[in-house]
C-alpha cells in the first residue's frame, strides 16, 4: 500500500554469526535456507553443504524477536517434510510471521494447502529468477520469457506474494504485480543504490539484503558516520 514502510529480510542466515547478528539489528525477518538430507531437513543454501546450525537452534533463537522468511530449497514427493518445517516455523512465532518461498509450485501449492487446512493466513512466495550460466542462448531466452510472465505459475503455488530477482523486478514484474494487488518481495538487494530505490515507502512489501544495517539506517533516514560511507556511490 503507498507510503507503507518496506520491511527488511536478512538475507541467507544459515549460520549462529549472521543470526544473530541481524536479530541485534532488528531486522523484519530472518531469511534462512532449508535443504533436504537423509530424510530430515537441515539449515544449508546447497545440497550435501555442511549444516552449521540446527533448524531447532535457528527457531529458538528467533522466536519473539523476529518473523521468519524460510526459503525451502527442496521438495519431495509427498511434501510432507515441507509442510512440517512450516509447520514448526508457524509455532514459533505465528503464522502472520512467517512468509515461505520457494521455485516449486507443486511444492508451494501443498504448503498452501496445509496451510488451509490447518486454517492459517500464511504468506506464500514464488520465487522467480533462475541462473542461465552454461545454457544455450535459446533456452535463456526461454526461461527469461517465462520469469517475466510467472503469473500462471503464481496461481498454480497458490502463492500471494511474488519473489524476484532484483532485476526482473525492475525490468516488469514490479509493475506487474502492483497492477494485479500482488505483494512483491525482491531479491537480493544490497547495492547503495538499490537499497534507496526499493526501501521507498510504498514501492513494495519486502527486500531481503545482505546488508541489513545499511538497509534499516536507509529506510529509518539514520545512516551517518560509517554506514554513510558505505551508502555514498
Amino acid at each position: 500500500m503507498k507510503g507503507d514502510r518496506v520491511l527488511v529480510s536478512a538475507h541467507r542466515c544459515n549460520d549462529r554469526e549472521r543470526l544473530v547478528r541481524a536479530l541485534d539489528l532488528g531486522v523484519d525477518r530472518i531469511e534462512f535456507d532449508l535443504q533436504h538430507e537423509d530424510g530430515a531437513v537441515v539449515v544449508a543454501h546447497d545440497p550435501g553443504a555442511t549444516e552449521l546450525i540446527s533448524y531447532r537452534e535457528v527457531l529458538a533463537l528467533i522466536a519473539g524477536r523476529a518473523g521468519i522468511h524460510l526459503d525451502l530449497k527442496f521438495a519431495t514427493p509427498d511434501h510432507r517434510l515441507e509442510q512440517e518445517a512450516v509447520a514448526a516455523a508457524v509455532a514459533a512465532v505465528g503464522a502472520d510471521q512467517v512468509v515461505v518461498t520457494g521455485g516449486r509450485p507443486a511444492m508451494l501449492a501443498a504448503v498452501r494447502r496445509w496451510a488451509e487446512a490447518e486454517g492459517h493466513d500464511l504468506r506464500i512466495g514464488l520465487s522467480v529468477g533462475r541462473g542461465l550460466g552454461g545454457l544455450p542462448w535459446r533456452r535463456r531466452l526461454e526461461i527469461l520469457r517465462e520469469d517475466l510472465s510467472p503469473w500462471n505459475r503464481l496461481a498454480e503455488a497458490g502463492a500471494d506474494v511474488l519473489v524476484p530477482h532484483w532485476a526482473l523486478a525492475l525490468a516488469a514484474l514490479a509493475r506487474g504485480a502492483r497492477r494485479r494487488g500482488v505483494p512483491v518481495l525482491v531479491w537480493t538487494v544490497d547495492s547503495p543504490r538499490a537499497l534507496r530505490f526499493w526501501l521507498r515507502p510504498g514501492r513494495i512489501w519486502m527486500v531481503t539484503t545482505n546488508r541489513p544495517e545499511d538497509a534499516l539506517a536507509v529506510r529509518a533516514g539514520t545512516a551517518d558516520g560509517a554506514a554513510a560511507a558505505r551508502l555514498r556511490p
